[in-house]
């Protein structure tokens, strides 16, 4: 399982053509809410309204682009998903040149390109099936959530400094650039993507569309992993804007400062992600994914606990990167798995509900929490957010046991048993996939 080997010249590209277009994304993190404060004089409510609106009008309306990416060749979706994020964020700084920039259009903008994402994802995952092999999918989700982690550490500050620089759409302009050189490094991939099924109905029925969630429910494992990952992560970003505003506001950090305890833990993630595949080798996958999964679960607590001054910094960084780097082992373990566990027809389906759920379960909890903290105080918001963190990892009990008996299913029951240690075919999605 060595990390250093090649994965082949179609994987070479598409790592280049994600790696181009996560730091395009990165580079653009915080790039809407900045425009509708500074260019639209927009208040709390409509930036909070921006960021919803995405996750939830685009999880919405990608509901049923996962049964008809199922149905179609995946390259070309990719390639045209690149093209419509392209289009719809260059229309942002051709608004703002124009004088006709209106908090309507982030709003529209935020959306087509949310809903433009989940489909990438899920015909992202369902191509790289047939780019990797099977043995190789743990170092190929590795690789790619190291570049994930590597964005997420640079990419927001080179994108602040960008904005002071040369003004508030420059990283719009940046991230739209990025896609457009992802869609020629999806087309550089070459060779011939065979043709989707031809049982496949060539339009979606309306059954398809909810099985994707029954195949993640139906499945011991899959189901335990898909309600542990949810509650996790929403947890984690729910607690992101209490905490804002707690370090931000009543302990007095500079914005600086804020980025830093921020930026410095990323690096754990790149730790983390080059750290699954050796402590694989080692100790057996199902065991390093519950040990992460529920070490992951630990830090979030810590942050009810910051105070003002240098050692309230250095804990917040303390206990990022202990989180951060938890997530980066646990990640591209459950995207190989995950995915070794559903049959090729069935992919885009899985993805997409997987994707569609977490974004509208991270939607809520956010504006939940949001409210908690109003009611209460965000430091009692944070601490209740982690000592519910300490219950997820009773979600990864026995999950070697039900591994062992899980097994691959197509369009319904359709599948054969495959055993939990058990490589197949049908495998992979990029963990560094948007």
């Amino acid at each position: 399982m060595g990390s250093g080997r090649s994965l082949g010249r179609p994987f070479g590209w598409l790592w280049t053509a994600l790696t181009i277009s996560t730091f395009g994304t990165y580079l653009a993190f915080d790039a809407f809410p900045l425009i509708a404060i500074l260019v639209l004089d927009a208040g709390p409510a409509q930036v909070s309204l921006l960021a919803a609106a995405g996750l939830l009008v685009g999880a919405a309306v990608a509901v049923p682009l996962g049964p008809w990416i199922d149905f179609h060749r995946k390259r070309p979706v990719m390639i045209a998903m690149d093209l419509v994020r392209c289009a719809a964020l260059l229309s942002v700084p051709a608004a703002y040149l124009l004088g006709g920039l209106t908090f309507a259009q982030l709003v529209v903008v935020s959306v087509i390109v949310g809903t433009a994402d989940i489909a990438f994802t899920a015909a992202g995952g369902a191509c790289l099936k047939a780019l990797v092999r099977p043995d190789d999918l743990i170092v190929a989700n590795g690789r790619l959530e190291a570049t994930r982690w590597t964005a997420t550490m640079l990419g927001p500050p080179l994108g602040g400094a960008a904005i002071g620089l040369l003004g508030p759409v420059t990283t719009v302009v940046a991230d739209a650039v990025s896609y457009l050189l992802s869609a020629a490094g999806v087309r550089a991939m070459g060779g011939t993507e065979p043709r989707a099924a031809k049982t496949a109905a060539p339009r979606p029925r309306a059954g398809d569309l909810l099985e994707g969630w029954r195949h993640i429910l139906r499945h011991p494992a899959l189901r335990r992993l898909f309600c542990n990952t949810l509650l996790v992560n929403g947890l984690i970003m729910a607690t992101a804007p209490v905490l804002a505003v707690l370090m931000l506001g009543r302990l007095g950090f500079t914005p600086w400062q804020y980025g830093l305890a921020f930026a410095v833990p990323c690096a754990g993630g790149l730790l983390g992600s080059r750290l699954a595949g050796p402590l694989v080798a080692r100790f057996g996958r199902y065991r390093v994914m519950v040990a992460a999964g529920s070490l992951r679960a630990c830090w979030l607590l810590g942050l009810a606990f910051v105070r003002p001054g240098a050692a309230g910094l250095l804990l917040v960084i303390a206990v990022e990167f202990g989180l951060i780097t938890c997530v980066g082992v646990f990640q591209p373990l459950v995207a190989a798995y995950r995915l070794e566990q559903t049959a090729a027809d069935l992919t885009a389906r899985m993805l997409s509900a997987w994707s569609v759920t977490g974004k509208a379960t991270t939607a809520a909890m956010t504006a939940l929490w949001g409210l908690l903290a109003g009611l209460t105080s965000p430091r009692a918001a944070i601490a209740a957010a982690g000592a519910l963190s300490l219950a997820t990892p009773l979600l990864l009990r026995f999950l070697t046991q039900v591994s062992e008996g899980a097994s691959v299913k197509g369009d319904g029951e359709r599948g054969t048993h495959h055993g939990g240690n058990q490589e197949h075919r049908e495998a992979g999605r990029p963990a560094g996939l948007p």
